[in-house]
């Protein structure tokens, strides 16, 4: 037998293991369960739980006692936590806290109080609204859809034995990182949540090869978000896809969703990007998943919806050169009275300057404006760049337009010159509007540090506008009109955002789960409501909803066959299945059924989240309930 070399052995060692990082050389060991076999690995023969009606409950006699909660969390080594809400300190109790209080409601918005909160969501009616900050509170504040406990997980070990704790006690698991969470998955009343926000190792490969890929790449932790991925992005002179909010953590839910950015047009998704990822499965097991290796999971989890298959802890996932982002900015008003500054339903402030903001009296003209921009999309994301804009109505019978562009590569010379024949038709229509010289954008880099971020309490609907739809006129003049209704007659706020992330510019490895949609827009667009949940009755909150999704339905009219982008929806999308996956859901479907027979991972509006329901006691969409099995 040939003796093996030093090198000839780490290099086996690396093929053989499931390891990118330290943290996940930690694993949990069949001997590590012996003394707690509430921790045991999956065994589908075994579970007793498999015909139960609803996951276990507390004050029921399938809850763990105090004992076995300690045992669980001695198995962890001692990182469960069991958070109250943050704003318990605004109401009468043993916890309130005038000071921390009034840190909540004056100075926690501009920092990252909320992104590392293990509980926190940044959408709060989703978790039932059961204790908002408030200096005047009219109600008592409970844990509602807020988990029971949450585990800090920072190795893989740790995640192993939540998954199989909640699996074999019949709890409720739920996945948290920052929560930038719009639909309830990283809430859940009475469960165990798996907070991965402190997975946070990079490392910068300047050569790999997996498959047919040979070239810069990284691995990244989970828990890393954009803003910190920038940082590494300019020590190593490269780059990497990443969300456009800078919070957003990239390769966890963001990435399982499709996950849309700057850099779309020109690279694809966040689910193209990963070559290789590490994953703890619903039986407990950390597996490798990638072209050669558990493929079935591989293709599920680029695309076919968070909070699904199982627990991401890293991923391999490709690098590009050094990338110089131009931005380029337009916006205008249209009516006798527009407002100038103020905050648009989404959350995002705007602010205009007379030498900068053109204004016309004329709506027809306002409009026929707003029509040629959109148009001029269309080149926009053929050169691979990006639009983020707005039209929202801004005082009695007047509109307002906004809009940033986003070109990745080009100079700002070339930004400015691309753009300049928008303004000439814009100023021959008679909206007097000036090309300024570009910048380099301050949505592309780690400006932010992070901080900024707090919950928000409205609700929004959103589809995939079909790039069809701009080379036929007579589709595109309907698609128009659609988007035109929703904002005169339903008074919401329109966000689009112009992207194309085609299967060509996605490249290899390709054979993803993504919307078939996705690869077929020209634009993912938001429908925003401005109306604050918290002020509805759980009827009036039905209502609200129901008149929404009839503005909505307009455009899904103007866009038939196409779809809405898991990630950013409504939560009671119609026909989510073919919406958010179309005829891809079947076979996510049985994926679904293969690698999760216990149903551990439950997300509403996800592959497989038809079999459950939370039974909410207003019968509103929250996470504010048990979580129970459909009656058949």
């Amino acid at each position: 037998m040939r003796s093996l070399t030093l090198s000839t052995l780490f290099v086996y060692f690396t093929s053989v293991s499931c390891v990118n990082f330290p943290f996940e050389s930690i694993t949990l060991k069949e001997e590590d369960t012996k003394a707690f076999p509430a921790i045991a690995f999956g065994d589908k023969s075994a579970s007793k739980y498999e015909k139960a009606a609803c996951k276990t409950q507390p004050g029921t006699s399938e809850w763990p006692v105090d004992d076995e909660w300690a045992k669980f969390n001695a198995s962890l080594g001692g990182v469960l936590l069991k958070p109250a809400p943050p704003a318990i300190v605004c109401y009468p109790g043993p916890l309130q806290n005038t000071d921390q209080c009034n840190y909540l409601l004056k100075n926690a918005s501009s920092t990252r109080f909320y992104i590392n909160d293990p509980v926190t969501v940044l959408t709060e009616w989703t978790e039932g609204d059961t204790c908002y900050a408030t200096a005047a509170p009219t109600t008592n504040c409970t844990q509602g859809g807020f988990p029971s406990y949450v585990v800090n997980a920072t190795t893989v070990k740790q995640i192993q034995i939540a998954v199989n704790f909640a699996r074999n006690k019949n709890i409720r698991l739920i996945v948290k990182n920052t929560g930038h969470d719009f639909n309830g998955r990283s809430s859940g009343a009475s469960s165990i949540s798996v907070w991965t926000h402190y997975l946070k190792s990079f490392e910068f490969l300047p050569e790999y090869k997996q498959g047919e890929y040979k070239g810069l790449a990284a691995r990244v932790g989970s828990g890393l978000e954009a803003w910190e991925l920038y940082h590494y992005m300019d020590v190593n002179n490269m780059t990497v896809v990443v969300p456009g909010g800078s919070t957003v953590g990239a390769y966890g839910g963001w990435m399982a969703g499709g996950g849309h950015s700057i850099l779309s047009s020109t690279y694809g998704l966040g689910s193209d990007q990963p070559l290789s990822l590490q994953v703890v499965t619903a039986d407990g097991r950390f597996i490798t998943a990638d072209t050669d290796t558990n493929e079935d999971l591989y293709h599920a989890l680029r695309g076919g919806g968070p909070g699904s298959y199982g627990i991401v802890t890293s991923a391999v996932v490709k690098a590009y050169p050094a990338m110089q982002v131009t931005q380029s900015t337009l916006d205008f008003s249209g009516g006798l009275h527009p407002v100038m500054n103020g905050t648009l339903s989404s959350g995002v402030p705007f602010s205009y300057s007379p030498d900068s903001h053109g204004v016309v009296q004329d709506n027809e003209i306002f409009w026929k404006g707003v029509n040629e921009f959109f148009f001029f999309g269309k080149k926009v994301v053929d050169v691979g760049g990006t639009t983020y804009n707005y039209v929202f109505p801004a005082g009695e019978d007047s509109y307002s337009f906004t809009t940033t562009f986003q070109f990745p590569g080009k100079t700002i010379q070339e930004s400015f010159d691309f753009v300049q024949p928008l303004f000439t038709s814009l100023n021959a229509m008679g909206i007097n509007v000036t090309n300024k010289m570009p910048t380099i954008s301050p949505s592309w880099g780690s400006s932010r540090q992070g901080a900024g971020d707090s919950p928000g309490n409205s609700r929004f609907t959103t589809r995939l506008f079909p790039y069809k739809n701009w080379e036929n006129l007579t589709s595109y003049d309907q698609t128009m009109a659609a988007i035109r209704s929703t904002v005169e007659e339903g008074k919401y706020t329109f966000h689009g955002i112009h992207v194309r992330p085609t299967q060509k510019v996605a490249g290899y490895p390709g054979k993803d789960a993504v919307n078939p949609a996705f690869r077929e827009a020209i634009m993912h667009a938001d429908l925003f409501d401005s109306v604050n949940m918290r002020s509805l009755s759980s009827q009036e909150a039905k209502d609200t909803h129901t008149r929404l999704d009839s503005f909505m339905e307009k455009i899904r009219v103007a866009t038939p066959g196409s779809g809405a982008y898991v990630n950013e929806a409504d939560v009671q999308e119609p026909n989510f299945q073919q919406s958010f996956w179309g005829d891809k859901y079947a076979g996510l479907l049985k994926i679904k059924k293969e690698r999760d027979p216990y149903d551990v991972f439950w997300s509403p509006a996800t592959v497989g989240s038809e079999g459950w329901e939370v039974k909410t006691v207003d019968g509103l969409p929250t996470q504010n309930g048990p979580l129970c099995r459909v009656a058949k």
